[in-house]
């Protein structure tokens, strides 16, 4: 049932998602608009590439944490609305708050609407909807950027692994694997020309430990 509990949490979740930490660390500790530089993205991995890791390294996990809390405000509203915590409606409901915290990455309000990639939020929505997939996506992640330093491949990879996981590993409720095969689908269009460049063979590896702009 739709209340204003829900829906107020909905735009809070969208105005958590849309806080723009890798522009304001950016500005406040470097003086640097980071979507003036690099790839243009407002997100983790364009600020390790511009001011390095003093600066990525927090806006990761501030992304991160944008997702989680945004989707966990179902724990707090949602369980007395959805008929409780292993409810199909209350997954609904907390992946529908996740959704709204990507929307505002993407889109963020407090940065003229120009946002990231959604990975790091991605990945702090999948840690509170189904931990396990998102673990094997980080382990996923990680070895593959290990291996090719390609962070773009890396998070279509990790991607795909969580649509697999969700459907033939952890055996997920049908809205978590649809959820799943949409984010997957999400991170393809966010990548589209990170894609092409890797086709071409242009795309730019990622050293996280090198600071590129004084």
């Amino acid at each position: 049932m739709i209340t204003i509990y829900s829906v107020s949490a909905l735009i809070l979740a969208y105005l958590c998602g849309s806080i723009p930490t890798a522009v304001w660390i950016g500005l406040a500790f470097f003086g640097i608009d980071v979507r003036e530089y690099g790839s243009g993205n407002a997100g983790a991995t364009n600020t390790f590439r511009v001011l390095g890791k003093k600066a990525g390294i927090p806006v990761m996990f501030l992304d991160i944490l944008k997702g989680w809390t945004a989707t966990n405000l179902a724990y707090f509203i949602g369980v007395s609305t959805t008929g409780g915590y292993n409810s199909i409606a209350y997954t609904n409901y907390a992946l529908a708050l996740g959704i709204a915290a990507v929307m505002g990455h993407l889109f963020p309000i407090f940065a003229g609407f120009r946002g990231g990639k959604g990975i790091a939020t991605l990945l702090g929505m999948i840690l509170a909807i189904q931990l396990q997939a998102a673990l094997l996506c980080v382990v996923v992640f990680i070895v593959v950027l290990l291996i090719t330093r390609y962070v773009s491949l890396s998070s279509i990879i990790a991607g795909f692994t969580y649509t697999i996981g969700v459907t033939f590993i952890f055996h997920s409720n049908k809205s978590v694997v649809i959820y799943g095969m949409c984010m997957f689908l999400l991170i393809l269009i966010t990548h589209q020309k990170n894609i092409e460049r890797l086709l071409k063979g242009t795309e730019s590896k990622v050293n996280f430990f090198k600071k590129k702009i004084a």
